[in-house]
This record gives structure tokens, C-alpha cells and sequence, in this order.
């Protein structure tokens, strides 16, 4: 076989297999697709240099091929994407106001985190001249293991435990048997039944638990959510739940949410689990509520200010879990992540329909 030919089949299986694995985790993960080509868009642009935030030199020539003939400009930092930022027309990996003032052609923003509160904010794509995706639900499957964790260590006493194998000390009697729980028949609130909350409520069902949810559409949710409300019953639900989980996203109708109405209203053996946004939450009435008794314990994977300050009484609480915005991570997630990367690339370059554009006025 001709040198060529070998590099042209070689070049033809390799977007073929990106292709498929980004299709696969699009219908995977349940990712929303855009109602029309992007090349229908105006700020489409079908020429001038991509700049793809990459890890390897692997990746680079990835990218590269999926992109054809159009310009992929690998780099690894902000301060390598900066000098060449002039003539780029798309920038995947970074939501950067430094970058985008230096690329005055950008049109096209993939964002690589699923939250976009630092993007929207920016001119640029706040009035609509940027096109912006993210990665909507590609962590999910982590960060819902992440509070099915935390609520298991409040609710088998393992974060007491600790404390005590720290100490040296054996007290099988540290916890008392009525607040170690079993989950079944216990009942979970998610509030915010995206991607996130929608993994969220799937493992807390299946470990026996009642599942309730608040969502702003009010829409149904899948077969092993009960019932799901609107924002204007989140007091009511929250009476009735042994765990509240929060996965908004920071927007400015959620900000502040969970406020000492919320956690006065929940049941004083319940938890609050957060893996939303810190500022989805009024800190000091947390505070309050956690020292006077109002719920029974935090576990916070994200906070506000983030991080706490030293001394901040959040980090001495017996009561309280603090892992440091770490529960989107995982051994998988960055290759799900490159995976819709390259499926966006794909269709970027083709014209197709984007998916997960996000909606700058919303948030999300």
C-alpha cells in the first residue's frame, strides 16, 4: 500500500472513531443539541485558526485531524494561547476576558468546566456576539457519587469515626444507633434536576430512598423521581426531606436560595449537601442554622467565599464535611470530556448543530 494511502486511511479511521465516541456520549450522557446547523448562525465563521486547549501532543493531533484543513492551534496555557489569539476565530478550553480581548475574531467559545457564571459575564458573550458551550453533565456521574458519599458519612457516623481513629481512640458507642441511619424509605430533595441532579436522584432511588425534586421548568422528571416542583414549593418540599441536595448552577434568580427560610424549613435530623455553587448559598445563615440545631450537618464541596478563609467557623464544625471543589474529578471524566470536545470540534467545523450551547440570559 502506497505511503499516502496508508496516511489517508489511517486519517479516515481515526475521525471516523472520534466521531463515533462522540456521538456515543452525546446520547450517553443525554447532552442537548442545538435546533439548527450552526453554519445558519452568523457568528459562525468557516475559516481562521481554532485554539484548542489540549494535554498531550496525542491530543493536538487529534484535534488536528478532526478539524481537516482548518488551522488547529494547540496550546497548553493562557500564556501560550495569548500571542496567538489575533487571528483566531474559536477558542475551546479557556472563558478568559484577557483572551478574548486579544482575539477580537472569536466567535465560538467551548468552554471546558459545566458551569458558565465566569463566562457569561463577559461582554462579549453576554450581548450575544459569542457563541458559548460547555460541558453540561459530563461530571455527573462523579458528583452525584460524590454526594451519595458525603451523605453516607453523616449517616453511618464515619465522619466521628475518623475523628476517633485520628485520636487513637475505639468508641463503637461514639454515634448512637438512632442517627445511624439506613437510607431506605428516607426521603432525598434535589433541587436543580439537571444532568447533575438527575444522576443525583438516580443512585439515591437506588439505594431505597424517596426521591423529590425542584426544578425551574416544573417539567416531570424520570421514573425513579416521585414528584418534582417548581422553585415556589422548594419550602414545602424541603419539610419533607431527610437530605436536601443542591446542583443549581449560580444564576441570578438562584443566588442566595438557600437562605434560613430553606433550612429552617427542613427537618432538624436532615443534611444539606452542596455541589452546585457556593453562592447559591447565604453562608451565615448556614452557619446559624448548623450551630443552633435548625439541620443536622453540611457536607459543602463548595463554599462562599471559596476558599474559606482561615478561621472561618465552616472548617471546625464537627457537623460539617468540606472537600475543595473536587467532586467533578475522577479517573474518567477527562476523557468524556475531550470526547464532547472533539464531537463540538467536529460539528463546528461541518456547520452542524452544537450541543450544549448555553443560553447567556439564563446562566446555563
Amino acid at each position: 500500500m502506497k505511503g499516502w494511502l496508508r496516511l489517508a486511511l489511517v486519517s479516515w479511521f481515526a475521525i471516523a472513531s472520534a466521531t463515533a465516541s462522540g456521538s456515543d456520549i452525546v446520547t450517553e450522557l443525554g447532552l442537548r443539541e442545538a435546533t439548527t446547523p450552526v453554519r445558519q448562525d452568523p457568528r459562525w465563521s468557516a475559516s481562521g485558526p481554532i485554539v484548542v486547549r489540549v494535554d498531550s501532543a496525542e491530543r493536538a493531533a487529534e484535534m488536528q485531524r478532526i478539524a481537516g484543513d482548518r488551522p488547529v492551534i494547540a496550546v497548553t496555557s493562557e500564556a501560550e494561547a495569548l500571542p496567538v489569539m489575533k487571528e483566531a476565530t474559536a477558542l475551546m478550553g479557556y472563558c478568559s476576558a484577557r483572551l478574548l480581548d486579544a482575539g477580537p475574531q472569536v466567535r465560538w467559545v467551548q468552554a471546558y468546566s459545566s458551569g458558565a457564571e465566569r463566562c457569561v459575564v463577559l461582554p462579549r458573550i453576554a450581548d450575544g456576539q459569542i457563541l458559548l458551550t460547555n460541558m453540561q453533565r459530563i461530571s455527573g456521574p462523579e458528583i452525584a457519587e460524590h454526594v451519595i458519599g458525603m451523605l453516607l458519612t453523616f449517616t453511618r457516623g464515619l465522619n466521628g469515626y475518623a475523628r476517633a481513629q485520628a485520636s487513637g481512640e475505639w468508641q463503637p458507642e461514639l454515634i448512637p444507633m438512632s442517627q445511624r441511619w439506613e437510607l431506605t424509605g428516607r426521603t432525598m430533595l434535589v433541587v436543580g434536576l439537571g444532568g447533575i441532579g438527575t444522576e443525583v436522584a438516580r443512585r439515591a432511588s437506588a439505594l431505597g430512598m424517596e426521591v423529590i425534586a425542584v426544578r425551574a421548568s416544573g417539567r416531570p422528571g424520570p421514573d425513579f423521581v416521585a414528584e418534582v416542583g417548581r422553585p415556589d414549593a422548594l419550602l414545602a418540599m424541603a419539610g419533607r426531606a431527610d437530605a436536601v441536595a443542591n446542583t443549581v448552577p449560580l444564576t441570578p434568580l438562584t443566588r442566595g436560595m438557600f437562605d434560613a427560610g430553606v433550612f429552617d424549613a427542613m427537618p432538624a435530623h436532615a443534611y444539606f449537601l452542596n455541589v452546585g455553587r457556593g453562592g447559591t448559598v447565604v453562608t451565615d445563615d448556614l452557619v446559624a442554622a448548623l450551630r443552633g440545631g435548625a439541620i443536622a450537618g453540611a457536607g459543602l464541596d463548595v463554599t462562599d467565599p471559596e476558599p474559606l478563609p482561615a478561621g472561618h467557623p465552616l472548617w471546625s464544625m464537627p457537623n460539617v464535611i468540606i472537600t475543595p471543589h473536587v467532586s467533578a474529578g475522577s479517573d474518567l471524566v477527562r476523557e468524556r470530556l475531550f470526547a464532547v470536545a472533539k464531537e463540538n470540534l467536529r460539528r463546528y467545523v461541518a456547520g452542524d448543530p452544537l450541543v450544549s450551547v448555553v443560553d447567556p440570559e439564563r446562566g446555563y
